[in-house]
């Protein structure tokens, strides 16, 4: 089942198309990670289900109905988005920023509600933020500024989230704090979640659901343990690369090592056999 979903969507920039007639349907409840290498089309494809960019061809649906043609209120009460690199005025509390999720549920200018501040509350604590509500944004570290926003997010109270690359500039223990909180809220509250990701062993590991993209189109789509794979990796990324379990998760781990070639001999890459068996055990053990 899929709340959100395209229909040979296509989008340009000026005159350069940049995706052509996409057909995807996103997975309700869970983690779904965009992957393919720079100009891919990832954030585009974000942008317009977040209704930022107009579609040249085609559509984006939720609950069956075109995004586009939907007031944008109505389209911010379902689904949220978090953008690259998000900005804030100077001095703006994080209570301030998480308060402006409510936006889509108020009527004209009103002062927030109780409903409003409750969410408000649930939105800190939800992300671990409550100690900090009364902090300027600007004085944030990164990985907390990133949660601060995405209590934001979670304050519009939307059952879809859409977030371009949660960790971009994030140092590695940052980085695990946010993946950490975004597989926390598809876990215990059920959410969407829709996210352009860079590292491809971190999509493995924290999305169930893995579309990979290249020249706007999709190449591969399926759970971590289908999609990635040797000649995904050489497909969309022009790279050489064992695959293997993770010793800790199951989850396939991207070993890169090399550019693909024309010709190459023979890989030693762990074999499908493998991977499947330790899905398997994976499987298994979520049980």
């Amino acid at each position: 089942m899929s709340r959100l979903s395209t229909n040979q969507l296509s989008l340009a920039y000026g005159s350069r198309q940049i995706v052509q007639e996409l057909n995807l349907h996103v997975p309700d409840g869970l983690i779904t990670a965009l992957v393919g290498a720079n100009g891919s089309g990832k954030s585009t494809i974000l942008k317009a289900m977040a209704r930022i960019l107009t579609p040249m061809q085609g559509g984006v649906y939720l609950d069956g109905k075109i995004i586009h043609r939907q007031p944008t209120k109505e389209v911010a009460r379902h689904l949220a988005i978090l953008p690259q690199n998000p900005s804030s005025p100077e001095g703006l509390t994080v209570r301030e920023l998480v308060s402006f999720g409510r936006y889509p549920h108020q009527k004209g200018f009103g002062n927030l509600n109780a409903e409003d501040n409750r969410m408000i509350e649930w939105a800190l604590q939800a992300t671990g933020m409550s100690a900090f509500s009364m902090r300027p944004v600007d004085q944030l570290s990164g990985g907390q500024r990133q949660r601060a926003w995405i209590a934001m997010a979670l304050a519009q109270g939307t059952e879809v989230l859409l977030l371009d690359e949660p960790t971009t500039f994030l140092d590695m223990a940052h980085q695990m704090e946010v993946m950490t909180l975004l597989e926390k809220l598809n876990k215990e509250q059920k959410r969407t979640i829709i996210m352009v990701v860079h590292d491809l062993n971190h999509a493995a590991r924290y999305a169930q659901h893995l579309v990979a993209l290249k020249d706007g189109t999709i190449l591969y789509e399926g759970n971590p343990e289908v999609v990635m794979t040797p000649q995904m990796l050489r497909d969309v990324f022009n790279i050489d690369a064992d695959v293997i379990p993770d010793p800790r998760t199951g989850a396939p781990l991207c070993l890169p090592y090399g550019l693909a070639e024309e010709e190459t001999a023979p890989s030693t890459t762990a074999s499908a056999e493998t991977i499947t068996t330790y899905s398997e055990d994976r499987i298994q053990a979520m049980a």
